[in-house]
């Protein structure tokens, strides 16, 4: 019998030229700030190098925000310590959003949430870089999030276009959780392939100063025998 290894899930969307994750935001632009061709001005022949330049905004693709996202005096990326997004005890929920858009406090109660990523699995990620993404999305509910605080969830997850209900012009999911220091990943994918129990979660961002979101490599890992 072969020994348990791990299993990497990557929960993250590939971020392209010209996608769109929020209407009425700039997509973001992908290109050459200098080509392998204009290189070979200034090495010798045969040594090119490709030198990206990317223009976005830091809400774009599987990002996480942190309390400086709502808080003008909350931590921003560079305060984040690592133990908050590296290999966190995972729990995952699954509420499917053909049942119901609403995740309430009830989908949580009698769960194990201190210290852990809470993915919540809905499957709305299927509507990715469609219209149909942006609108009638599933969200946690206000008692959903206090319950979450209340429980020492450390970060939350989910795989849709908001955390938040969208309809309205209140987040008071953002305010409850940031304010309370639990960091958030919006826009997550392949919530399938995570196990139902047993794995971690990663989520790291670049350490940016005065800035309180930015896309992230985020992962699950989990032990597999093949």
């Amino acid at each position: 019998m072969s020994a348990p290894r791990r299993r990497y899930i990557d929960l993250s969307h590939t971020i392209e030229h010209g996608m769109m994750t929020y209407k009425g935001f700039p997509a973001p632009i992908i290109c050459d700030f200098r080509s392998r061709e204009d290189s070979a001005k200034y090495y010798e022949p045969g040594t090119e190098f490709q030198i990206g330049r990317i223009d976005m905004i830091a809400n774009t693709g599987t990002y996480l925000d942190t309390p400086f996202h709502r808080y003008a005096d909350g931590h921003d990326l560079s305060g984040i310590e690592l133990e908050q997004v590296i290999d966190l005890k995972g729990v995952i929920v699954r509420i499917p959003h053909k049942e119901r858009l609403a995740i309430t406090d009830d989908d949580f109660a009698g769960l194990d949430l201190a210290g852990k990523a809470v993915l919540v699995h809905t499957g709305w990620s299927e509507f990715w870089n469609t219209e149909a993404y942006f609108d009638g999305h599933p969200f946690l509910t206000e008692k959903a999030a206090t319950l979450l605080v209340e429980a020492g969830a450390k970060l939350v997850g989910i795989d849709s276009h908001n955390i938040d209900d969208s309809r309205g012009n209140s987040r008071p999911v953002h305010t409850i959780l940031l304010g309370a220091g639990v960091l958030i990943v919006e826009h997550m994918c392949n919530l399938t392939e995570v196990p139902d129990t047993d794995f971690s979660f990663t989520a790291v961002p670049p350490k940016f100063k005065g800035v309180g979101t930015f896309p992230v490599r985020a992962f699950a890992a989990a032990e597999s025998s093949y």
